[in-house]
């Protein structure tokens, strides 16, 4: 009997756990989940829960010890300490996340323990490199030389499940969220290194097109120089990627970043008595008779009744109700008081787009590749966030336990033998990219 370890029973886990409580390998699997609480959702039949603080080093080697393989759907910050147990008793991990420093750091001793430690094997990362590499693999193998890529994924609400102006709830971790862009971003732009620095990020946007599903607009994500040579692209000339979002998004988001209201660096006072209009009015400046909507609109130079002003008070910053923390920083308090609104509920879907530009150079012609996906959850359990993130760990795992390798150390899912039966599988879940080409000039 082979035993599957998944720490973390969130909904992004939800398929994850499904797809694997249906994996025959010729013998039984054994799935356990642990986590602090049970999950939202009923598990499998095969499927056991084990309640466990990942923090409880004693309990999480117990658990390890007895596992084929681990996989870890915690919060970034625990992902060391699952790490840590596996190197402890040779076993091997599989997570979405990233392979952050701390991480990599493990690699040599991962290599020497024997152990494979995949990571960024979920949506973004994971689908976006295994997509992406599928096609550079493919250009190369052509005699292309690849001279632009961009590539930009979001997750959305689905059409016709939009119930606000921002056309956005949240579909992955809030705190995520908030945080997102924080710091500089950096990319190469026609053969420049470019530098967005936060306060400038959500003005500095692009239109994407998604043939049958609209326009989207794009901002930068933190780091687009790492995947430079992770991508083999050492002669590229463009290098971008991005997050996407419903157009209008990112001009009435910028509010917050200017206001200072997505800052975690330090704690608010007097959290336990704040209402939402004094959490924005703690930023503005002091005037007796201007209301907050006023302050904030000069603020940020907005007319009153403009859309960025509806989406705000659509989000419910403007109201009297408390905040219901009793400490914070800016942006926790302000992921608590979004949460309250922007959090979906049974009958609304979300969405998954994906979209990748690949300009390269073929006998002398210029050439254009756009590949793209959209999937659309199918209710609140199995959405495409969850399917997006779970299936291809679940598929990943079940080629381990067929045993398939994956090499050893920290490993990133950009190898042909890695991406390609992964890539494939997920079509038969409708997770497929769609292709165009063109010439742009002979």
């Amino acid at each position: 009997m082979k035993k599957v370890l998944i720490f973390g029973a969130g909904r992004s886990a939800y398929s994850l756990i499904h797809y694997l409580s249906k994996v025959s390998l010729g013998e039984p699997i054994q799935i356990t989940t642990a986590d602090l609480k049970q999950p939202d959702f009923v598990i499998p039949d095969n499927t056991l829960f084990e309640k466990v603080n990942i923090q409880d080093e004693d309990h999480r080697n117990e658990l390890v010890q007895e596992a084929d393989l681990v996989i870890s759907m915690v919060p970034v910050r625990f992902h060391s300490l699952v790490l840590k147990s596996c190197l402890q008793h040779k076993k091997s991990l599989i997570t979405a996340s990233y392979a952050s420093p701390e991480i990599q750091s493990f690699h040599d001793e991962a290599v020497e323990k024997g152990i494979t430690v995949l990571m960024e094997c979920g949506l973004d990362p994971g689908i976006d490199h295994m997509s992406a590499m599928q096609v550079m693999d493919k250009i190369r193998g052509e005699g292309g030389e690849i001279t632009h890529f961009e590539t930009f994924t979001g997750g959305l609400l689905a059409p016709n499940h939009e119930d606000n102006p921002w056309e956005y709830k949240f579909t992955w971790n809030p705190r995520n969220v908030v945080l997102a862009g924080s710091g500089n971003s950096q990319f190469i732009q026609e053969g420049k290194y470019k530098y967005i620095p936060y306060h400038r990020l959500f003005r500095r946007t692009e239109v994407i097109h998604i043939p049958g599903h609209g326009y989207f607009e794009g901002y930068a994500n933190r780091d687009s120089l790492k995947y430079k040579d992770l991508y083999q692209l050492d002669n590229i000339k463009t290098l971008y990627r991005g997050t996407l979002r419903r157009v209008g998004f990112c001009k009435a988001w910028d509010t917050f970043v200017q206001l200072g209201a997505t800052e975690d660096s330090y704690e608010m006072r007097n959290v336990s008595k704040m209402t939402h209009r004094d959490f924005i009015n703690s930023f503005l400046y002091y005037n007796p008779s201007d209301s907050v909507e006023l302050k904030l609109a000069h603020y940020m130079g907005f007319e009153i009744e403009s859309i960025e002003m509806y989406k705000l008070r659509w989000s419910g910053i403007f109201s009297d109700e408390l905040v219901g923390l009793d400490s914070g920083t800016p942006a926790q308090i302000l992921e608590h008081i979004l949460k309250k609104k922007w959090t979906i509920s049974k009958k609304e879907k979300d969405m998954i787009v994906m979209w990748h530009k690949f300009d390269y150079i073929l006998n002398g012609a210029s050439k254009r590749l756009l590949s793209y996906l959209a999937i659309t959850g199918d209710d609140s359990l199995s959405t495409a966030m969850a399917k997006t993130v779970g299936l291809p760990i679940g598929i990943a795992a079940k080629r381990f336990l067929e045993g398939n390798s994956f090499g050893k150390g920290v490993v990133i899912p950009v190898i042909k033998n890695i991406y390609e039966p992964i890539l494939k599988e997920l079509k038969t879940f409708g997770i497929n990219f769609i292709e165009s080409e063109k010439t742009i000039n002979a």
